[in-house]
């Protein structure tokens, strides 16, 4: 039996304790945002003030474990000055790895920090060999994040057609808005979630206990409502009850999460370099336990090769903090095709 070889573990980080929950619970990478919308969670609460920075640096070095920066919005003419300081930031702080989308930012960091390693945010929306490969060419990107609409057999077309590393979402919420492109949102809010960093930004969010349950709206528009003991999620548009002829239900898309963990074996035959976990919005046991189980997964994995196999406990574990307490494979698997 051959052991196949190690799988990097990515996982999120919203603060300075889910940082320190990831490494304790044996992430290999750690990625987070500045405090400002440069990075595509930028919610209240969320993030790293200058100080957190340095001490989420130090502890997760001193663990020998690496700090990748999401840097992964697009800035426009009248304020890149913000980013490119960023960009300035990262270099200083020792950041391992930056992800961005925006070819201009990547451009600019190429010239001014050669050394400084590029990752293909999700964001740049990369599904092809061609456009992964003029990246690299262009501005040194080594590593692409995979947008989540690609089958497990296209993605080892792709790994098997470019010299860049290829990290997928092996875990957490989906995007049905072209991985966070909201025209949903912006068109609700005004506020471009690829711009400003947030979609469904909390500024526009409200929740009010009504005689008819607890509602939920974005900028005015009703997104869901919810009887008395019912579990309630963050209100963004494409998961939202709506009424359609008559009949009340999630319209666009059911809460569940991707949980690729039973392909573990086809992801690592298909030329994965690293599993990427979502959820910077989600609380330190959420990255705790995720993390934790996905690092056993990975290391049975490394151990048993093609004769790994996705434990029930696992499974079980997960779907506690998945959305909607169920999971998807999503468009990796297909078998039509």
């Amino acid at each position: 039996m051959t052991a196949a070889r190690k799988i990097e573990l990515v996982c999120p980080a919203g603060g300075l304790p889910a940082l320190k929950a990831a490494v304790d619970n044996g992430a290999d990478c750690i990625y987070f945002g500045f405090k400002d919308a440069t990075n595509a969670r930028n919610f209240t609460g969320l993030n790293f003030d200058p100080d957190q920075i340095r001490a989420g640096i130090a502890y997760a070095h001193r663990h020998r474990r690496k700090v990748l920066l999401a840097l992964n919005t697009y800035p426009l003419a009248h304020n890149q000055g913000a980013w490119r300081a960023a960009v300035d930031r990262a270099a200083e702080l020792g950041i391992d790895a930056v992800i961005m989308a925006d070819p201009g930012l990547m451009a600019y960091t190429a010239r001014a920090y050669p050394g400084l390693r590029l990752h293909l945010s999700v964001q740049g929306s990369a599904t092809s060999y061609e456009a992964i490969n003029f990246y690299h060419e262009r501005f040194g990107i080594q590593r692409v994040v995979l947008p989540r609409v690609l089958s497990l057999a296209q993605v080892g077309q792709l790994a098997a057609n470019t010299p860049v590393e290829i990290e997928v979402f092996g875990f957490g919420s989906l995007c049905v808005m072209v991985e966070g492109r909201c025209a949903l949102s912006a068109y609700a809010t005004g506020k471009s979630p690829n711009c400003h960093g947030a979609c469904s930004p909390d500024a526009f969010v409200r929740w009010a206990q009504t005689p008819r349950g607890m509602e939920t709206r974005l900028n005015g528009i009703l997104i869901d409502r919810y009887a008395d003991g019912e579990r309630a999620g963050y209100p963004t548009l494409c998961k939202g009850r709506f009424t359609v002829n008559s009949e009340t239900y999630y319209a666009i898309e059911e809460p569940a999460s991707l949980n690729t963990l039973e392909l573990l074996s086809g992801l690592a035959a298909a030329g994965v370099t690293a599993i990427k976990i979502e959820g910077r919005q989600r609380n330190p046991a959420y990255v705790a336990q995720v993390t934790k189980v996905w690092r056993a997964a990975l290391d049975a994995l490394a151990r048993d090769g093609e004769g790994f196999a996705a434990q029930p406990a696992w499974m079980a574990e997960l779907n506690k903090v998945s959305e909607g307490q169920s999971h998807t494979l999503g468009a990796y698997y297909r078998p039509w095709k």
